[in-house]
């Protein structure tokens, strides 16, 4: 199982970025996949989830800046990351799990990557 973040990066206030998550292909194809962040002395948080089919949820906190999306022919998932503030500073995570609707509890994921970081200022 393999789950590659990238894209992070340091970006002014207001700003945009754009994850990807590098899936292989036997994770890529049967699991719901999410985004999570995590800032320090704070707790894992969910961002954005997507299943098999397309169908997505986004944390209500962050809707209208945040976009989950996915590639099916590179078996990547994306985060589109709009009107970013210091308060969206954390590392962010991709996830995956076995489908069985969609979620934003991150205890409920199987697989992670090491994150990317976003800093925000």
């Amino acid at each position: 199982v393999q789950l590659v973040e990238s894209g992070g990066g340091s970006v002014q206030t207001g700003g945009s970025l754009r994850l990807s998550c590098a899936a292989s292909r036997y994770v890529y194809s049967s699991n719901c996949m999410g985004w999570f962040r995590q800032a320090p002395s704070k707790e894992r948080e969910g961002v954005a989830a997507i299943d098999y089919r397309g169908r997505t949820i986004v944390n209500e906190s962050m809707k209208g800046r945040f976009t989950i999306s996915k590639d099916n022919a590179k078996n990547t998932l994306y985060l589109q990351m709009n009107s970013l503030e210091p308060e969206d500073s954390a590392m962010y995570y991709c996830a995956a799990r076995a489908c069985g609707g969609l979620t934003l509890f991150a205890g409920l994921y199987d697989y992670w990557g090491q994150g990317t970081q976003v800093t925000v200022s």
